[in-house]
């Protein structure tokens, strides 16, 4: 329970920032996310970013025996499996990307959700 209390108090605050800097300037991230998806350079330095975080994550925390842990394990196996995608298949994380930031409103779904768990991983985190 320790290494889960210690990664949601990072993850959490992490999620909570990213996706108040989403609803705050929906326009700047949709930018953003734009010039990423049309730099090769940079979707493999995220991937290896991802790869490297999502690994540390598991081998420290590979949890399946329920509760809200699971939930720090689950995207700790996402990071990983984004990174590799990135690293291996870099067309298909483009593809998906410029899919999923097609339009401005799908920054705001995903700042909404990463919100709700950043802010469940920090009550998590911080309330024990």
């Amino acid at each position: 329970m320790e290494r889960s209390v210690f990664l949601a108090r990072l993850l959490g605050p992490f999620f909570v920032a990213a996706s108040v800097g989403m609803l705050v300037n929906p326009s700047v991230y949709l930018g953003l996310i734009g010039e990423f998806l049309h730099s090769a350079a940079l979707v493999y330095l995220s991937g290896i970013l991802s790869l490297v975080a999502g690994l540390a994550i598991v081998n420290v925390h590979n949890s399946w025996t329920g509760g809200w842990p699971v939930v720090v394990t689950v995207i700790g196996w996402l990071m990983l499996i984004g990174g590799v995608v990135r690293l291996v298949l870099p067309q298909l994380a483009i593809g998906m990307g410029t899919a999923i930031y097609g339009s401005g409103t799908s920054v705001i779904v995903v700042a909404i959700i990463s919100l709700v768990l950043g802010g469940f991983l920090s009550l998590k985190g911080y309330r024990q």
